[in-house]
């Protein structure tokens, strides 16, 4: 188990490349509801959630708030205060995530444990000793944070997981959720009047009445 979950959250203006089907305020709906699911994920595997976002908003759970500092800043600062013991870091836009997906995660036997995003990025990463890791995001932060870890002298799990490599980026990312999600982000979407569609033979998404 795992005592802490850092969780980053971009309450404002979130998930940009949905623009062309959500207008802001649904994106930021959509944003909560995927930390909500995410947060669910890891409170029921046992973690407590600590929410950093770039602005405050009402949660009753722990909450960093830093504006002027970008992710790796921002990590790197707690990390190497992170004395109590092990720690988790996941990213908010997982809606996919359960807890025995997190729960498989954290009981790798290595020192550390990532699981890779789509594209080379990070979604997860478990650590042992969160004093002796950063973080390195953005690009292909997958190759980046498996050579921090070698050059760290750290054992690493990659964790193959569906239900945690499935972030939601843009428009086509949907399909996957509407079709396996059961939580609050595919609530969302369906009262928006979102559903799956065929086209050219290939699944897509629509949004009824546009």
């Amino acid at each position: 188990m795992c005592p802490h979950a850092l969780i980053p959250y971009k309450p404002v203006n979130p998930k940009t490349r949905l623009s062309c089907i959500l207008n802001q305020e649904e994106r930021e709906a959509f944003a909560r509801a995927m930390l909500a699911d995410v947060i669910a994920a890891v409170k029921g595997a046992g973690c407590s959630p600590v929410i950093v976002g770039t602005e405050l908003f009402d949660s009753d759970d722990v909450q960093v708030t830093v504006k002027d500092a970008d992710l790796n800043q921002t990590l790197n600062a707690i990390l190497p205060q992170s004395t109590g013991g092990q720690m988790l870091i996941v990213m908010a836009d997982l809606p996919l995530a359960t807890s025995a997906a997190i729960e498989r995660v954290c009981a790798t036997k290595k020192d550390m444990a990532i699981v890779p995003g789509r594209g080379g990025g990070t979604n997860v990463i478990f650590l042992r000793e969160p004093t002796r890791f950063h973080v390195n995001y953005y690009g292909t932060s997958f190759n980046k944070h498996m050579q921090i870890a070698r050059d760290a002298g750290l054992s690493c799990e990659v964790i193959d997981s569906f239900r945690l490599h499935t972030d939601i980026d843009e428009k086509e990312d949907l399909v996957e959720l509407l079709i396996h999600g059961d939580g609050s982000s595919r609530k969302y979407l369906e009262d928006l009047g979102f559903e799956l569609s065929l086209e050219r033979g290939r699944v897509g998404v629509r949004r009824r009445g546009t």
